[in-house]
């Protein structure tokens, strides 16, 4: 056996990155009034380089 650590394996599929940005875009809306806001609307921008 290696003592070598395995190789890492994605979570996540390209595919779940474009659901994940499209929920974060509906629950947006949502709460596009509250100061949480703006945490939503940096984690769907980031989503949008990862797709």
């Amino acid at each position: 056996m290696s003592n070598e650590p395995q190789r890492s394996r994605a979570v996540f599929s390209t595919e779940d990155f474009r659901l994940l940005r499209e929920a974060v875009g509906a629950h947006l809306q949502a709460v596009k009034d509250k100061p949480e806001s703006v945490k939503f609307s940096n984690l769907y921008h980031r989503l949008g380089r990862v797709a």
